[in-house]
């Protein structure tokens, strides 16, 4: 079963858009503004802003897509990529697939819980392991457009699947794959699973 859904991800991950051809040297005097937020490198040290650093240039350059068209709307990044081209916005996400991502710790007391959810899922209810698609390290399917979460801030990667979760974030495609991932999620895995994510190296 994990087998064919994987196979299936994979299939529509990487027939359903066209790899930029970023220039990540090109991209490094386009993310001043983005430090702010980020850092310089992509490694945000605020625990709400994602680390950017590391993350693959496909679903990067996805979500900032989607950022600009209003799919995915975020609030402090209103009108910011407005005046960027598409060629701006795929060395953006080139620049930060080159840099690497900083080391998070887990909660040694959420650890058990966090683990067994992202390698097993949740198979009784029809939740799969995240491993399937971000890998069992975390590190994502790049090619896919699988997103890198392995140390990723906890309290971002909690707002991301409590946001699939509530439908406030749905920028996940037809297939609603995350929100019904995460539909599956108490607050308890959540936080759990999270942290376990931070700690992920």
């Amino acid at each position: 079963m994990n087998k064919i859904l994987v196979s299936l991800l994979l299939t529509l991950g990487i027939t359903g858009l066209a790899q930029a051809a970023g220039d990540a040297a090109a991209g490094q005097g386009k993310v001043v503004v983005c430090g702010a937020c980020h850092n310089a490198d992509g490694n945000s040290a605020a625990p709400n802003f994602p680390k950017l650093a590391g993350q693959g240039e496909r679903y990067t350059l996805k979500q900032l897509n989607d950022i600009k068209s209003g799919a995915r709307p975020i609030v402090e990044m209103t009108g910011l990529l407005d005046n960027l081209s598409d060629q701006d916005l795929a060395d953006i996400a080139a620049y930060y697939a080159s840099q690497k991502m900083s080391v998070g710790a887990a909660d040694p007391k959420l650890v058990e819980r966090g683990e067994a959810l992202f390698r097993g899922g949740k198979l009784q209810e029809g939740m799969p392991a995240c491993i399937g698609c971000h890998s069992p390290d975390g590190a994502g399917l790049a090619a896919a457009g699988f997103p890198k979460i392995s140390g990723q801030h906890a309290a971002y990667v909690a707002k991301q699947l409590t946001d699939f979760r509530e439908g406030n974030r749905t920028n996940d495609g037809d297939s609603m794959i995350m929100r019904g991932i995460a539909a599956k999620l108490s607050n308890k895995d959540i936080e759990a699973v999270s942290s376990f994510i931070q700690g992920l190296h």
